[in-house]
Formats: structure tokens, sequence, C-alpha cells
């Protein structure tokens, strides 16, 4: 790497890093991003993981918050490349006998398919729907007092309950088991305390900009992303792997989009002894298995509504779901796991050869197991789509060792940087003013580890780099940057 002085580095090239770097590049600083693999992206990567012609998104795949964004909206994207498509449902529910809950775009449309649950539904998220423009700077970004604090209240009375509590508001099991599979977003105990949030977001994500599948694979979100930072003037450099401080050039700020485990390890000697207390306290949670398929034909399920589906959750009723949680969140592997399944060859053509598919899906798992989960994936996929195992032509694991040793981020398997139950939901990564401030002038976390979590939606990357030009670049805060941040 050629030691030259920059305004900014932004160590990391997931979706919070590309955020970061491009927030600071538009508000006319000097930004390099360093990346420690071959290819930019962390999460948003796409290979052929089978055989040939077949390409597997390999960490994410759906991306319900990264078309409604405000950081994303506020990008010409697709001038870069980037596509999305919009599956007939983003979402269904499968259960015994063959019947199926489904996440239509159409608020209106979901809510009577739920029959006598229609009101209760409605009532849970057309409120979220119709004040989201009022309160999706604070969902999706710090604690903050809010600009509309009664709509936000609204939204929080739901938000903060447990899965298990907003599920008592509906009586059929259809209703009850699309929200369980929604609510286990949240990859903990569905009875936590504000375990409903993700389950309420990602229904109102559906009905206000649908669950988007990225054409050619997650890696285009990520190019485009690199071509919108690169046209404005900023540089990557990529097979760097940051260890230390001692490798950075010299700049005014360093972003870093890795979680705290990383961090103390690149700049832990900076830190004062709290905030360091604080990082080595944090919390990383349950892991997860994935497998991606090569197949022959698209998956044969029983409910016709599933193969209009972006996204199949297969895990039948709230409470084997919420059985099966529990279990994993107390270390064991439940023989019925609740599976998250992806099919995005059925709506783009690009990603498998003429005629044939590919499919991804993952399973929740105790932190950092190692277990083989193969078998009870594809034995819950077979559940809901009898023949299924015959049309699998190859197929590619990753267990949590495997996920992490990819992605670094992942740690133990964690693809949310960190548990973000009631304890660390407003203080992540540490209880600051600021959490993307460390205690060391300069530097900042921006990655899932920061508000507002998991999720391709760049906000994190966003509102780091809003405080250090703050911080840093005063007279550069609100420089073309279109809306408000932290």
């Amino acid at each position: 790497m050629n030691k030259r002085d920059f305004d900014a580095v932004v160590v990391g090239s997931g979706p919070n890093g590309l955020a970061a770097a491009i927030t600071l590049q538009q508000a006319g600083l000097s930004v390099l991003i360093i990346e420690g693999k071959n290819t930019i992206g962390g999460g948003l990567r796409t290979g052929e993981l089978t055989l040939p012609g077949f390409h597997h998104d390999i960490c994410s795949a759906i991306h319900p918050l990264a078309i409604g964004s405000p950081f994303f909206e506020k990008l010409p994207l697709e001038k870069f490349g980037l596509e999305f498509i919009n599956p007939i449902f983003p979402a269904a529910h499968p259960f015994d006998g063959g019947r199926a809950a489904v996440l239509c775009n159409s608020l209106q449309n979901t809510a009577q398919a739920l029959g006598v649950d229609e009101h209760a539904y409605a009532g849970l998220i057309e409120p979220v729907v119709d004040q989201w423009p009022l309160i999706v700077n604070n969902v999706l970004g710090p604690l903050v007092f809010p600009k509309h604090p009664i709509a936000l209240a609204r939204f929080g009375l739901n938000a903060l309950q447990s899965a298990m509590g907003i599920s008592k508001k509906f009586s059929t099991k259809e209703a009850k088991g699309l929200w369980a599979g929604m609510a286990a977003h949240s990859i903990q105990p569905l009875t936590n305390i504000s375990s409903a949030a993700i389950g309420i977001v990602l229904m109102a994500a559906a009905h206000l900009r649908g669950w988007p599948i990225p054409k050619g694979g997650s890696q285009s979100i990520a190019d485009s992303l690199a071509s919108y930072f690169i046209h404005l003037g900023g540089k990557i450099e990529t097979n760097v792997y940051i260890r230390s401080l001692d490798q950075l050039p010299s700049s005014q700020a360093v972003l870093f989009d890795v979680t705290p485990k990383q961090l103390m390890t690149i700049a832990g000697h900076t830190f004062s002894p709290l905030y360091k207390w604080q990082l080595n306290r944090y919390r990383y949670g349950m892991g997860v298995f994935k497998i991606d398929w090569a197949l022959n034909a698209p998956i044969p399920f029983t409910a016709k509504d599933c193969q209009k589906a972006g996204t199949v959750h297969l895990g039948n009723s709230f409470e084997e779901i919420a059985i099966g949680e529990q279990e994993i969140w107390n270390g064991k592997h439940s023989e019925k796991p609740f599976v998250l399944l992806a099919q995005p060859s059925v709506f783009d053509s690009t990603r498998a050869p003429g005629g044939k598919h590919t499919a991804w899906a993952y399973c929740h798992v105790p932190h950092a197991s190692t277990t083989d989960m193969t078998e009870a994936i594809e034995r819950q996929v077979e559940r809901f789509a009898p023949g299924f195992r015959e049309t699998i032509l190859a197929k590619h694991t990753m267990n949590t060792a495997e996920m992490e040793s990819y992605n670094p981020n992942y740690i133990g398997g964690d693809i949310n940087g960190g548990v973000i139950d009631i304890g660390q939901l407003f203080t992540r990564p540490a209880l600051r003013r600021s959490p993307y401030r460390t205690s060391a002038k300069g530097l900042y976390i921006c990655s899932s580890s920061t508000p507002p979590g998991g999720g391709v939606h760049g906000m994190c990357g966003y509102h780091a780099a809003k405080r250090a030009l703050r911080d840093i670049f005063s007279r550069l805060a609100n420089k073309n940057l279109g809306f408000a941040g932290y």
C-alpha cells in the first residue's frame, strides 16, 4: 500500500463501510477504503459455490431494508448497474397439510387473506406503514430525541414487546405462524423483550417497497456502491488485511466496519479502560448453518403460493418455531429448526443455466457450533416440498466457523454483529453519547455492531460518517448529504 495521506480511511467494504465512505466522499473529503479480501462487499458477495453457471449469494440474499433505506434511496445506483427484482410475494409460510400464509406486497391483501385476523394484522402493521416516513430515521438510527415523538411512541409500544406477546393479538394458526417467521429474524428467543421489533419492520417493509432481489446476486449491490464511490473520486485497495493501526496510511479519521472483537485487536491499546471494558463485555449471539443448492428444477412446494415467493419460512406453527429458537439460545440443536430459504432463480434467470435453479437456506445454531445441520435443514424443506431432494444437483455448506473465516464480522456465525436484545438494542457496542465514537480521537466504528444493527441498509455507516464529519470536519458536516443524521 502506498503511504499517502487521506482525509479519512474506511476499513472494510461491507454495505456499512461503503455507505460511510460514500457519505464522507460526498462531503468533499478524500477517502480510501481498505478491504482484506480480493473483492469488495463484506456480506454482499456472489460466487459459483456449487457448479459452473450457478451463482449463489455467499452471505446475504434478500434485502428488505435496502431499497427503502434512507441512505440507499438517495443514491443513483441504477446508473451504476443495480437492478432490483420484486418477487410476486415477498414471503410465504407453509404449514403441515399443504396450506400457506403469504406476505403480499399489498397490506390489504395480506390482512384479508388472514381471515378473522384481518383487523388484528392491519392494526399492528398499517400505522407503521403510514407513519414510516416520520419514524424511519429513528428506527434505523441511534437513540436520540425524535422529531415525531408520538409516531415513534406508537411504534415502540408494539416493537418493544416480545414476539410471544404480540402473537396473542392473533387467533389463527396462519397469522401466528406468519408472525413467528418474521420475528425469528431477530435471532433470539421469541419471549425476549423487543423481539417483536424486527418482525414489525420486515412486514412493513414488504408493504412499502417489497423484499427485492438484486439482479445477478448480492454482489451487484456492492459493485454499484463501489462504482458510485469511485465515480465520486474515492479510492479502494483490496487484499490488505488490517491487524494494527500501524498498517494504515495517515488520515484525520478512521472508520472501522468491524465488530468489537476485531476493533480491540486493531486499536484496543489506544482506548480508555472503560471503553475497553465495555467492548470486552459485548455479547455475540446465535450462529447460522447455511446451505446453497444447485437444483435441476424449482423447489416443488406443496403450497403453490410458496412457489411464487422470494423467501419461504419453514417452521410450521408459532409454537414449534418458539420452542426451536429457545432451544438454540440455550445451547441445544433443534431437530426441527426454523429455516429461512430464498429461491432467487425463480425470479432472476441470471442465477443459473437455462431450466436450472439455485436456492439458499440457513438455520440458527448455538454460537460457534460446528454441527452439520444439512440433514435437518433438508428434512424441513422436504417436509413442505416432497421430492425436493430429487432436484439437488450439488450443494455447498458453511458452518459457523466457516462463516467467520469467510467474513470475520460473523463472530461465531453471528450474522447480526452481536445480539440485538434489549440489553444491546440501545447500547451497541457501548454505552456512550455517540455509539459510533470510540474513546480514541479520530477512530470510529461503523459496522452492524452499532445502531440500527444488522441488515443491508447502510445506515450504520451513514450515521458513523456523519458523526465523524461533525467531530472533525464540521464545516462539511451538512454538505450535499440530503437528510439529517447523528
